[in-house]
């Protein structure tokens, strides 16, 4: 990996985040995003009103993961109990499948990447209020003690920082564009403490004058909320009404299309604008194993955990690289990369738990 616009400085102390979008307005960026091309932009804003609406509408309501093709083709042959049963065979849940991920583990170094929203904490409606439980916090503290253990999120990485508040954690946030390593001292031989990457840096002032902006443009719609998470901006929808919905697309697409260096994707209930640097949560893996010294190296496991489109940049990684596993959080079947599944934030902390008294147990046998 090629470590282009990558700075590495004394700072000590990681957070990566979330994007999904409906096919007809959303194409495939470098990288594996999913992001709105500017020709559709254009074409969105010439067009009739009424197509221009219903487009940014439907995207909007298409913000999570979208279902398996399958479930739209054949929804009159099969029933969804069906449908998830087949599905389920393809991503089997990674706690029924818990023995064959430690089996894969021997003589391996396992890293944990874990996304926040969604995986840790549950989706609320007032993003300041996602805190993760104690019992979490306590799961992935004890995670951290055994594994290298990184937090991937779109949020700012002091705010998923405030979130989990463990200094022994690497942390992503913005998308995998501001990367900083631990605070508190690694046991890890190979890990270097004063990893600090940002390859947006250059688009800082632009990401705020578009955030003054966006409150602006939006605080005439009840409901909306603009988040800066330093190196992209989230336009939250979840407490919109849904009447008002193409009214703040509108607004958003408005201000996007004055910055060309800037990209609209979209994830749960949210509206994401970032850079188009070629940077997200697979660059931002990737990234880490090679300051972990796992650039190249066989003796390496990595496990990424999310539930979101986003993560899916990570889940690919990982099996293009033919190492390691990808873990979808989802209770429906969703078009994914991932090798296994789990159902909810409760089932990854039990995984998390499992994962330590695993290893726990193995290290009493070695000795």
């Amino acid at each position: 990996m090629t470590n282009q616009n990558v700075v590495v400085s004394d700072a000590k102390g990681l957070a990566i985040a979330v994007a999904v979008a409906n096919q007809s307005l959303f194409s495939s960026a470098p990288g594996g995003c999913i992001t709105i091309s500017r020709n559709k932009l254009q074409r969105l804003e010439t067009g009739g009103g009424g197509a221009r609406i219903s487009a940014w509408v439907d995207s909007m309501r298409a913000s999570s993961p979208p279902r398996t093709t399958k479930s739209i083709t054949s929804s009159n042959l099969i029933s969804q109990d069906e449908e998830k049963s087949s599905w389920t065979l393809r991503h089997p849940s990674a706690l029924s499948m818990f023995e064959q991920i430690t089996n894969a583990s021997k003589g391996k170094q396992i890293v944990m990447f874990l996304d926040y929203d969604g995986t840790l904490s549950p989706i609320v409606e007032d993003p300041d209020r996602a805190y993760m439980s104690n019992e979490m916090r306590k799961a992935v503290r004890a995670v951290a003690r055994y594994f290298p253990t990184a937090i991937v999120s779109g949020r700012c990485r002091d705010k998923v920082y405030s979130f989990v508040r463990l200094a022994e954690l690497y942390y992503a946030g913005s998308h995998g564009m501001d990367i900083k390593g631990p605070s508190k001292c690694s046991k890890y031989k190979n890990g270097n403490e004063s990893v600090l990457c940002q390859p947006a840096t250059e688009f800082l002032p632009m990401v705020d004058e578009v955030y003054k902006i966006l409150l602006e443009k939006t605080k005439s719609i009840p409901g909306s909320r603009v988040e800066h998470n330093k190196f992209c901006i989230s336009v939250h929808f979840r407490c919109v009404d849904e009447k008002s919905w193409a009214a703040l697309a509108e607004q958003v697409r408005l201000v996007i299309n004055e910055y060309p260096k800037l990209r609209l994707t979209q994830g749960r209930k949210v509206l994401e604008i970032r850079p188009t640097i070629k940077w997200d949560k697979g660059k931002a893996l990737e990234f880490l194993l090679e300051s972990l010294g796992y650039a190249n190296s066989n003796e390496v496991l990595p496990v990424y955990i999310g539930d979101d489109r986003t993560d899916e940049d990570a889940f690919k990684v990982l099996r293009e690289r033919g190492q390691g596993f990808g873990i979808l959080v989802s209770k429906v079947p969703k078009e994914t990369s991932a090798s296994y599944s789990l159902q909810e934030p409760s089932e990854v902390k039990n995984f998390l738990r499992r994962l330590v008294k695993w290893k726990r147990l193995s290290m009493r046998r070695e000795y």
